[in-house]
């Protein structure tokens, strides 16, 4: 019986329920995972058909067993399937670019909320507006509502910090309302805050029209530097939506969905409608190379917005689907969203304008991505013939070394991938086994703790590279060599060779140099990785350096050992344990009212020394 006959007989044994499945190839290894209504007839279909997806059959032929799980509802069986995707992160699963890579702005909660940029969207009460497109964005929209609404930006915590300083010049320059006078009440501040959230929500023409009442009262009551405040954030605000093109009625609120494929690559391009104006956009460049028709597309917003948050009441589609999976999305999302979305695909009128709109984004988006790999690709391509590569490598990981002295020793990984850098694969190893500073013996750990996740199914680490970059010469390359021989593993090794001055000079492969000064393209690909490993490896070198001086001040407090000043690191940063009260100190877990105490005093010592000075003076 061959392979294909026996997982037929198998998915012909599957229930006709709802459930997920799971496609696995001769090592074990999960490389697609997908749901269905019924799982015998779409298990079926893939040892029965000859598929027209080159993707598809790919994806097939490696195929030697899989798993199945029953769920009761096809919406359950969605969330499962995100769920695994995430985890597993599959091979022949459409991705999208890691949510963590993309900024949002985050309104904090409290008395006294704060307004930040961040790339790590949690599950807790915070409110998040985006994704944005780029950091840059996120940061204009931020610097808006700031300056409208008079927020605080700096790092004091109320309303714990009220009172302690004077107010910073800010307050003078009329761009901060200055909670830290004790002049605002929390009710009032948080009003400011909701108007800054109304207007990332895209609600600017309510907000126009709210302040443009506030400044007519305040010019009423005679009240002209207030007035003048007021006309000066109306000014800022129209600013801001200068740049936001209109292109609907005021009251629509949507995210409008296209996808466009080709045989190698595809785009999913979003854009995001408030208050009838365009506020942002997103495209997302997919990693496998096309869809699988209604079940792929389905997933992928599903999975977005399981990420990102901020489901509209209204989601449109550039692409057809069944009224069945139509409805599928739109159960999902209002479960996700506690209110009614609807989902729909408009065949004419502004909604279909604004699909076209979305289209078009993503035919511009790929073309400019072909573009800048065509660049890369050359200088890869052209790479792997200096090295005598038989294939351009898809992959690629460098690594580098850093310390500080003997301590702090840290090598770090990065990787490129498929035309970039892709920074949610990178890694950094703590060296643990060298006595000092001992940059073969470093790498040798570090490879060696790397290289045996390979196979191991892991999402990041369980894949080999193509080829293998180390910064350093025939010592670091003879180091690793021996590793690899030991775990019978063979991959293109090389050294990125450095000069007196520090800059890339060759390539060695433990024996010659092979020089690339003359090769412009490859020399900046080359130098680009090492530069970047050496990055990465500082910024946790020195974040380890830190770390260990952090610890070990605490630790010359009288009854503070390694524990407990683990413990309060854990608990909170140095700064707040420098300023926290004994009552505080005393609420971490494992730190005893006499330890409170001590910490308390060790660090207000020099305060109060100070002000007995100042006072016998």
């Amino acid at each position: 019986m061959t392979v294909n006959e026996r997982l037929r007989d198998k998915a012909n044994s599957l229930p006709l329920s709802p459930g997920v499945y799971i496609m696995k190839d001769a090592d074990g290894t999960i490389i697609y995972v997908g749901k269905s209504k019924k799982l015998k007839n779409r298990v079926t279909s893939y040892f029965t058909t000859n598929h027209t997806s080159p993707k598809t059959a790919r994806m097939v032929s490696l195929v030697r067993d899989f798993d199945y799980i029953v769920c009761d509802t096809e919406i359950e069986a969605l969330a499962l399937e995100n769920t695994l995707i995430k985890k597993h992160s599959p091979r022949y699963n459409i991705k999208l670019k890691d949510a963590k890579s993309y900024p949002y702005i985050k309104v904090t909660e409290g008395e006294y909320p704060k307004l930040i940029v961040t790339r790590d969207r949690k599950s807790d009460r915070g409110r998040y507006f985006g994704p944005y497109q780029g950091a840059s964005a996120a940061h204009a929209a931020l610097d808006a509502v700031v300056r409208i609404f008079a927020l605080a930006t700096c790092k004091r915590q109320f309303p714990r910090d009220i009172g302690k300083e004077r107010p910073c010049i800010y307050r003078d320059m009329g761009r901060c309302v200055a909670p830290c006078t004790g002049g605002v009440s929390s009710e009032e501040y948080r009003a400011l805050v909701k108007q800054a959230e109304w207007v990332l929500d895209g609600n600017v023409k309510a907000t126009l029209e709210s302040i443009k009442r506030d400044m007519e009262y305040a010019s009423e009551m005679m009240e002209f530097e207030r007035a003048a405040a007021l006309r000066d954030s109306m000014r800022a605000l129209e600013h801001l939506t200068e740049k936001q093109k209109v292109v609907a009625d005021l009251k629509v609120m949507r995210d409008v969905f296209a996808i466009y494929t080709t045989e190698c690559d595809g785009v999913l391009a979003m854009l995001s409608i408030r208050g009838g104006a365009l506020i942002n956009k997103n495209e997302f460049i997919l990693s496998s190379s096309e869809l699988n028709g209604a079940e792929d597309a389905i997933s992928l917003i599903a999975n977005y917005y399981d990420t990102a948050g901020n489901v509209p009441k209204e989601v449109m589609l550039d692409f057809p689907l069944e009224r069945e999976d139509i409805e599928l999305l739109s159960e999902y999302l209002t479960l996700l969203a506690h209110y009614k979305v609807t989902v729909r695909v408009p065949e004419r009128g502004d909604g279909r304008r604004l699909c076209d709109m979305a289209l078009e984004n993503a035919k511009e988006s790929l073309r400019q991505h072909r573009l800048e790999g065509e660049r890369e690709g050359k200088s890869v391509g052209r790479l792997a013939e200096l090295l005598g590569m038989h294939e351009t490598p898809r992959r690629i990981e460098a690594y580098d070394i850093s310390n500080w002295g003997n301590e702090a020793i840290v090598a770090s990984m990065i990787v490129w991938e498929g035309g970039k850098l892709k920074k949610s694969d990178y890694r950094s190893f703590t060296i643990k086994t060298t006595k000092g500073a001992d940059d073969y013996g470093s790498m040798r750990e570090a490879l060696s703790r790397r290289l045996s996740h390979i196979g191991d199914g892991s999402a990041s680490l369980g894949e080999a590279p193509d080829l293998i970059l180390l910064d350093g010469g025939v010592g670091q390359v003879h180091a690793v060599m021996e590793v690899m021989r030991e775990m019978e593993i063979d991959i293109p090794l090389f050294g990125m060779v450095k000069d007196d001055y520090h800059k890339t000079r060759a390539i060695t492969d433990g024996e010659t140099e092979i020089s690339i000064a003359r090769e412009m393209n490859v020399y900046t690909f080359v130098y680009n990785l090492q530069e970047e490993a050496h990055r990465f490896a500082v910024k946790h070198s020195t974040g380890a350096k830190t770390r260990g001086l952090v610890k070990s001040t605490l630790e010359r407090i009288e009854g503070i050992g390694p524990r407990k000043a683990k413990l309060l690191l854990a608990a909170m940063p140095i700064g707040r344990i420098k300023e926290s009260s004994k009552e505080e100190l005393a609420a971490i877990k494992g730190i005893s009212e006499r330890d409170a105490v001590r910490i308390y005093d060790y660090y207000h010592r020099g305060k109060k020394n100070a002000k007995d000075n100042h006072r016998n003076g």
